[in-house]
């Protein structure tokens, strides 16, 4: 069940849930595959830290091969790389997605993910792909060939207004193109309990009738030390409590694709 993080507006925390959900995945004995679709590179960076370089394969030499006119096949799983941490992979982000892209729409590859995505799940049992903040070729291709979609949203008036265009194109992708697309739940990210504003905002959403995850994910300096150390928090401080937000966020997404 391939699950795309995604929101048009940045600084939401894509990266930080893909590859903590992807970690507790896989610390939970799940084999589990990180795709990172962002040029910018975050989640590959948080899962191989120094060892992250484009000289291995990545993401973008899989898109480039889908040009290519050679008859010799190439399965997705030769552009994956292994992370320190066991059970867990990752098909690394690199620059050279931005320079591919207009060679791609152009040739009509928007397909070719779904494709891969499709193969790739006859060897991991979960797989969660990171994307850039808008709605490009790369975004497109991953809710085209993913089961499911789950939106960051950090509880400001921007991110409120970005989310329900957000919605939109994911219902307009799923008239169009992918049918078995759902919306997994929006994941309230760096939630202040104790302030006004958030709980209000939340309140808002859930009275809407949108499908907003709990628990919430709380705000923590520790996060940024996860990040600095390229450890996702269930390997660095398993019972931290944002942690422990993280796996009980985990466990009923879980629950909800059993």
């Amino acid at each position: 069940m391939p699950i795309v993080v995604f929101n048009q507006k940045g600084g939401v925390g894509k990266s930080t849930i893909t590859c903590n959900l992807a970690a507790i995945s896989a610390s939970q004995g799940l084999r589990t595959l990180v795709i990172d679709l962002d040029p910018q590179g975050n989640s590959t960076s948080y899962l191989l830290g120094g060892t992250a370089t484009d000289d291995q394969p990545t993401v973008a030499g899989f898109f480039e091969h889908t040009l290519s006119y050679s008859f010799k096949s190439i399965p997705p799983t030769d552009f994956v790389r292994s992370t320190p941490f066991e059970n867990l992979d990752v098909m690394p982000s690199s620059a050279a997605l931005s320079e591919l892209v207009v060679k791609l729409e152009s040739r009509q590859k928007i397909y070719k993910l779904r494709e891969a995505l499709a193969e790739l799940a006859q060897t991991y049992d979960r797989i969660y792909i990171d994307t850039a903040p808008a709605l490009n070729f790369y975004t497109r291709a991953a809710l085209i060939g993913a089961t499911g979609c789950l939106i960051p949203f950090d509880c400001d008036s921007f991110s409120r207004q970005a989310l329900y265009a957000l919605l939109d194109n994911v219902q307009e992708i799923r008239a169009d193109h992918n049918p078995a697309l759902e919306v997994e739940g929006i994941v309230v990210n760096q939630f202040q309990a104790r302030a006004n504003l958030p709980q209000r905002m939340v309140a808002e959403l859930i009275e809407e009738g949108l499908p907003v995850l709990q628990p919430y994910l709380p705000s923590s300096v520790k996060i940024r030390e996860s990040h600095e150390l390229a450890q996702p928090m269930i390997y660095l401080d398993p019972s931290h409590k944002i942690t422990q937000a993280f796996v009980a966020l985990h466990d009923a997404l879980r629950s909800k694709s059993v």
